[in-house]
Formats: structure tokens, C-alpha cells, sequence
């Protein structure tokens, strides 16, 4: 599947995962449950690109990924 960097943060009772790659989200209770869901919809993006190649992905932008990091306005940081 290849390298993927994915950024997490907290909400009130949930993981959330970021593939910046791509745009692939996953969530769960847990943060191995949130990768685990962003794996799945990492794979089945690629599966997808590779049966139909005029499906379009891209990074994320800078300002949506500000956007995901400051949601709710919390400013998240790795401790």
C-alpha cells in the first residue's frame, strides 16, 4: 500500500485520522481503531483509482488541514 502520513485528534469521544496524502479519513474509539478504519479506506480508494485511473485525489490543502486541526477552536499539539 505504500507511506502514508495520517494526523490524529481527539473529538469529545472519538479518534480521528487524517491520511494527508490523499484526504482518507477513519474513525473509531481508539486511535488503532481509527488507523485501522483509514487503512481500509486508504485500500479501497486505491482499488478504486486503479479499476476507474480518472478518479481524482490530491494532498491536503493547508487550510483544510488547519481546519481539521482547530476544529471546535482547540488548537490540537502532540504532547
Amino acid at each position: 500500500m505504500g507511506f502514508y502520513t495520517v494526523v490524529l485528534r481527539k473529538t469529545s469521544d472519538q479518534w480521528v485520522a487524517l491520511c494527508l496524502e490523499n484526504g482518507c479519513v477513519g474513525q473509531g474509539s481508539c486511535r488503532e481503531e481509527a488507523v485501522e478504519k483509514l487503512k481500509v479506506a486508504v485500500s479501497s480508494l486505491l482499488e478504486a483509482s486503479y479499476d476507474d485511473p480518472d478518479i481524482y485525489t490530491a494532498p491536503v490543502p493547508i487550510k483544510e488541514l488547519h481546519e481539521f486541526l482547530t476544529f471546535g477552536g482547540v488548537v490540537y499539539s502532540h504532547k
